[in-house]
């Protein structure tokens, strides 16, 4: 990461780096410059090559700085994202044997210094709390020397990055990752996007994110610049993108719906008048949205791209995809990346069909902080298993059909929730929908609709829906029983919609189901 901030310093010194919320701004030489003198300042604090540095920091110009900082010492560092709280911080600090912790001042009633210590307490003082309620920390002995060069040598590049996955059940688990793996996710993802100086790229996601660094690492070999947004709010944010000409409005299915419901607000000027596109990721899009944000915020729509903590960005659109492409698929690999797909016995199927993704490439893990994992996580050939379902088209474009364990097992029949999500999202009223498996004493589950409604439409029911799908073609034992409407879908840090919380939501719960005969889609396999 430090040779690529270097080599971009040296190349364009005075172009545009960092813009935030408050217009704050920094050249990549000033960039450069601070995160040296942050470098030096950390040292004093006895941080130095090896030290394994978590951080739990927000959005913002300094934690950037900061992250550059720790590079140029050769640490290893551990974000943590600002909404775990202490069942997950206390795991990951104790097995990622962290030695120091940054913070912040508190925030949103969370003092995570208090927090820390009072773990630390119990473990021997470890790990040490560094507050940053200030300045970034700057030593009075001024710039560290040039750190030495680089010679490449067939030895695996070092681990420097722990990350932690945002752990829907379970505890979190940390994923291990070098700078060479970010930078080669980052060099494909620029040319799939086809990166340029000019651009002006919105990041509206937690920086702690895989998706931090590699969009740091993006920009410092096309040049462009990064807009960031601490906290997303629509209007403000819009606001924020637009005076600073936003080129790529990210970063996945919220955000995007967010620029649309501003946009509608002013259908006669175009909020966003320089953008070029709209990149997304973390979760499948809906149906039609890449035509909405196409049609409606200009340029060339979603290009939109999959991939996980274990192994990011692995496939992403083109600006010059068709549209049926960029509205269906997750685009085409990136450089050096080999995928596959299985049938549940490990079989290669055919183009086309559906099965699990497994994938092989540069920017894989190097497996897990607990080496415990790492068996069940790849297969016989070093692929990893996503567990992702999906299909590869004869041309590379990737569709992704759901999750393996995404099935809801209704009296004995495999329901694939992804297939009824998608025919529930071609109704106009609907903004996006999740179906769940609910226990269910006779059924074993049962299935339960999950609807984001747009403003203005009324609530579906089970009959209004079962008639909806059985207009579009659905078989009768894949209806859901149960509907529930929200205003909106709760979300992960990635985007993805929080299945577990409305799955322990909604269980046990009493709402409207399908008792009347005429809309029970379990009938006939009852009878059967």
């Amino acid at each position: 990461m430090w040779e690529q901030l270097e080599r971009r310093v040296a190349a364009t010194p005075d172009a545009l780096f960092l813009v935030d919320d408050d217009g704050r701004r920094l050249t990549f030489s000033e960039f450069h410059r601070a995160a040296q003198e942050a470098a030096a300042g950390l040292t004093a604090h006895g941080i130095g090559p090896g030290t394994v540095v978590a951080w739990a920091l927000p959005t913002k110009i300094d934690t950037c700085v900061l992250m550059a900082a720790l590079s140029r010492l050769s640490v290893v560092q551990v974000p943590i994202v600002p909404i775990y709280r202490e069942r997950e911080v206390s795991h990951i600090t104790q097995e990622a044997e962290v030695d120091v912790v940054l913070v912040g001042p508190p925030q949103r009633g969370l003092d995570y210094a208090v927090m820390i210590r009072s773990m630390a307490a119990d473990r021997g003082g470890r790990p040490r709390v560094l507050e940053l309620e200030g300045p970034l920390p700057k030593s009075g002995a001024g710039l560290l020397p040039p750190p030495p060069v680089a010679h490449r040598t067939n030895q695996p590049d070092p681990v420097r990055w722990y990350f932690y996955t945002s752990g829907s059940t379970g505890r979190p688990k940390g994923v291990r990752h070098t700078d060479s793996g970010l930078a080669a996710v980052a060099t494909g993802m620029a040319a799939h996007l086809e990166m340029v100086p000019s651009d002006r790229s919105g990041l509206a996601f937690p920086i702690a994110h895989v998706g931090g660094p590699i969009n740091l690492l993006a920009s410092f070999m096309s040049g462009s610049a990064l807009i960031l947004i601490e906290s997303f709010d629509p209007p403000r944010a819009v606001e924020t993108l637009r005076r600073e000409g936003v080129t790529m409005a990210g970063s996945g299915t919220a955000f995007h719906l967010g620029y649309l419901d501003v946009q509608r607000q002013h259908p006669r000027t175009p909020i966003f008048p320089r953008l070029r596109c709209c990149p997304g990721g973390g979760a499948p899009k809906p149906p039609g949205l890449h035509r909405q944000v196409k049609d409606e915020l200009g340029g060339a729509g979603i290009l939109s791209g999959w991939g996980l903590t274990e192994a990011p960005v692995l496939t992403m659109g083109r600006p010059n995809d068709p549209d049926e492409r960029l509205s269906l698929t997750e685009g085409r690999p990136l450089a050096g990346v080999e995928l596959r797909v299985v049938s549940p016995e490990g079989v290669a199927v055919a183009h086309g069909e559906v099965g699990e993704l497994r994938v092989r490439g540069p920017q894989m893990m190097q497996g897990y902080v607990d080496p415990s994992l790492d068996a069940a996580a790849f297969d016989e050939g070093g692929f990893i298993r996503t567990g992702d379902l999906g299909a590869v088209d004869d041309e590379g474009f990737v569709t992704i059909t759901g999750r393996l364990k995404d099935v809801v097992i209704r009296n004995g029949e495999n329901i694939w929730a992804a297939e009824v999500e998608e025919l529930i999202c071609l109704h106009p009223a609907v903004v996006d929908a999740v179906v769940v498996g609910l226990p269910d004493e006779r059924t074993g589950e049962r299935l339960c609709a999950v609807i984001e409604l747009r403003a203005g439409h009324g609530p579906f029911d089970v009959t209004s829906l079962a008639a909806h799908l059985e207009t579009n073609g659905l078989r009768r034992q894949a209806w859901p029983e149960r509907v529930e409407n929200m205003s909106a879908l709760p979300r992960t840090i990635a985007g993805k919609v929080d299945k577990p919380d409305l799955q322990e939501r909604f269980s046990g719960t009493s709402a409207q189901v399908a008792s009347d005969r005429a809309v029970d889609p379990t009938e006939e396999t009852h009878r059967a």
